[in-house]
């Protein structure tokens, strides 16, 4: 059954028979839909490149650069790890192997993963290595770091927790995987006492930090359909927390938030998204498949605005930053959307190769890492 969903379906699987490595629900085939061409926009803001840096290429990796205060940590796939301040260099290592799942960092403490489910540790003042641990598989997240814990999530779906002072395993949660899951490459979220992560089949847990019990589950998508191909409705995007409310959408199922410590459900709505979402005071913002961007009411999730002019440009989750929201896309290209209609505000290109990592809040700018390794710092004024 595997070989024949494999043939039947060869862009969207890889060599692996029990995941689907890379989704694309949009042909690339001649006769297929085009990505849409970027129209001239009338700019009502500027945007501008504020520093950059180069720390090597990621290659098919999605690799997360990591924010503490002002410093930087980036990470390319042949293993070179890099601190920046303010966009200087203070220290470069190299791993000592290949690392496909980075960064995770704090105050004191840089941790990446590897293909072989090596977990890395350096200390975050001078790169010296601090300790190795052991994963279950090849780890694809960005590690997680709280309070004397690193959560890592491996691509057989098990979430594990290390002691942060030697690397030793405190706890380590599975639950069963589909025939056909996603490649996720998308890190759990720490909040307070839990550890949340999204799983294949549409599930959202919520883990006891101690001890890694599931506390509940929620249900963000049900599969459905025929074939198993037609029943993936995996999470492959980090959830989102604010206040009270913790959200998570997945690819082919909805977009839906629930309350954080009781696991209720607030709302949910039918929408497709592998790239993910975030949330701010009055809005939950999704990149929905088909590359449009969705602005949605946080209490009731009806739609307050849609911005359907990326169709196919693969986009990244929408980060909200100073009254606009802001996402990339596969050509390396920034778009700067309007808060309030999501009309575009401003446009700007990197270095030309896909931007499949978050965005992430850097002071009054954002950061962002290309498939390339350029390291750019922008903000909109």
């Amino acid at each position: 059954m595997k070989k024949l969903l494999a043939a039947a379906m060869l862009p969207l699987l890889l060599a692996g028979c029990s995941s689907l490595d890379s989704i694309n629900p949009f042909s690339s085939a001649p006769s297929g839909p085009k990505m849409a061409e970027l129209l001239p926009i009338q700019a009502t803001t500027e945007a501008r490149i504020v520093w950059r840096e180069n720390v090597g290429k990621g290659e098919d990796y999605v690799l997360v650069p990591a924010v503490v205060g002002s410093s930087v940590y980036a990470v390319s796939r042949d293993g070179n790890l890099v601190r920046l301040d303010d966009g200087k260099p203070v220290w470069r290592i190299n791993a000592g192997q290949a690392v496909s799942g980075g960064v995770g960092a704090n105050g004191s403490m840089v941790v990446v993963g590897s293909p072989k489910g090596d977990v890395l540790a350096f200390s975050a003042e001078n790169g010296k290595p601090l300790w190795k641990a052991k994963a279950t598989s090849e780890i694809l997240a960005a590690p997680v770091l709280g309070e004397g814990i690193v959560i890592v999530r491996s691509g057989d779906n098990r979430v594990a927790a290390y002691d942060s002072s030697d690397g030793k395993r405190k706890w380590i949660y599975q639950r069963p995987t589909p025939a056909l899951s996603l490649r996720v490459t998308a890190s759990p979220v720490i909040s307070e006492k839990y550890v949340f992560a999204g799983f294949p089949g549409g599930k959202l847990i919520a883990m006891s930090i101690n001890n890694g019990a599931a506390v509940w589950e929620g249900t963000v998508a049900l599969p459905k359909g025929a074939t198993e191909l037609d029943r993936v409705a995996d999470i492959t995007s980090t959830p989102v927390i604010d206040g009270r409310d913790i959200c998570a959408v997945a690819f082919q199922g909805r977009v839906a938030c629930f309350d954080l410590n009781s696991g209720n459900l607030s709302w949910a709505r039918d929408m497709s998204s592998a790239a993910g979402l975030s949330i701010d005071g009055r809005y939950v913002y999704v990149s929905d498949d088909k590359g449009a961007v969705h602005a949605l009411d946080r209490a009731s999730g009806a739609s307050i605005w849609k911005q359907d002019k990326l169709s196919l440009r693969r986009l990244t989750a929408p980060l909200p930053r100073r009254g606009l929201i802001v996402v990339a896309d596969v050509q390396g290209i920034v778009h700067f959307l309007s808060r309030e209609d999501g009309s575009f505000a401003a446009r700007l290109a990197t270095d030309g190769s896909a931007i499949t990592a978050s965005l992430q809040p850097l002071g009054s700018a954002l950061l962002l890492q290309t498939r390339n390794g350029s390291i750019y710092a922008i903000e909109a004024q």
